[in-house]
C-alpha cells in the first residue's frame, strides 16, 4: 500500500482514453466514460448488440442482423459499440501495444458476460497466426481472455486454438468475402482437444463486425466436441452507432 502511494505520487494514474488525471489505476475519467458507448439495458442475445426501446424483459431479443444471418454459438454480448472512446481504447489495445487495456477491460467482460457464465464455461481467446503474433508480439483477445479469467475466477485455455493458415487481414472486406477469408482457418489445438472436449466455452474476441472469425472459431470448437459455445467481444460493430 505504502508502495503504491509513492507510485502515485511521482506516477498519478491517468485516464486510458484521453490521459487526463483519475483517483485510480486502469480506469477512464467521467468525459470519456460519457463518450464510451457502453451496451446497458436490452441487447441482442447473439450479438450484443443494443436494442433501445426494446422490452428488456423479454424472453430472448434478437437483432435483425441475427435474425437474417445464423450464428453457431449460442448467446453473445459485447461490453460496448465501437464508436467514441470505444473505438479509440479498441485500437489502443490493437495497434498501440496498451496492455494495461485488457486489464482494465475484465471487470467490463464479466459483467457484460453475466449471463453466459452458465456451465462454468472454459474461456478461450480467439487465436491469430503465428506470423501475426510474432509481428504484433501479442494477442489482444488472450490479453482480455486472461483478464476476463482471473476477475470472473474461471478456467482459461489461452491456446486451445490455432490458425491453421494465415489469412489477409479483414479490413475492407464485405461480408461474404469476411467468411470466404476465414473459412476453415481456425481448428483445435491437437494437444488441448481432451480440455476442449465436452466442455462449455466462451469465446473472446476484441471486436465483431460480421461475426465470421468468431464464427469459425465456434466451429472449431463445435467440431472439437465442445458446447455450448458462446462469445464476447470488447466492442461491436453497428451500423446505427
Amino acid at each position: 500500500m505504502i508502495l503504491q502511494t509513492v507510485l502515485h505520487a511521482v506516477f498519478p494514474p491517468e485516464c486510458l482514453g484521453c490521459g487526463a488525471r483519475v483517483e485510480s489505476d486502469f480506469s477512464i475519467c467521467s468525459t470519456c466514460w460519457s463518450d464510451t458507448p457502453f451496451v446497458f439495458g436490452s441487447c441482442c442475445d447473439l450479438c450484443g448488440v443494443a436494442l433501445p426501446g426494446q422490452d428488456a424483459s423479454a424472453e430472448r431479443l434478437i437483432c435483425d442482423e441475427c435474425h437474417a444471418n445464423a450464428r453457431p454459438w449460442a448467446q453473445g454480448r459485447a461490453v460496448m459499440h465501437y464508436a467514441g472512446t470505444g473505438r479509440k481504447l479498441v485500437l489502443g489495445l490493437k495497434h498501440a501495444d496498451r496492455a494495461e487495456i485488457a486489464r482494465a477491460a475484465g471487470p467490463w467482460l464479466a459483467r457484460a458476460g453475466a449471463a453466459l457464465m452458465q456451465d462454468d464455461p472454459l474461456i478461450v481467446p480467439v487465436p491469430l497466426h503465428w506470423r501475426r503474433l510474432a509481428a504484433r508480439r501479442f494477442n489482444q483477445a488472450a490479453l482480455l481472455a486472461k483478464a476476463l479469467a482471473e476477475t470472473s475466477g474461471r478456467d482459461w485455455l489461452p491456446d486451445a486454438l490455432i490458425r491453421a493458415r494465415h489469412t489477409a487481414s479483414q479490413d475492407g472486406r464485405d461480408r461474404e468475402g469476411r467468411f470466404r477469408n476465414l473459412d476453415a482457418a481456425i481448428r483445435v489445438n491437437p494437444r488441448r482437444a481432451a480440455q476442449v472436449a465436452g466442455r462449455a466455452v466462451l469465446l473472446v474476441d476484441d471486436v465483431m463486425t460480421s461475426g465470421a472469425t468468431l464464427s469459425a472459431a465456434a466451429q472449431a470448437l463445435l467440431a472439437g466436441g465442445a458446447g455450448p459455445v458462446r462469445v464476447i467481444a470488447l466492442a461491436r460493430v453497428a451500423r446505427d452507432v
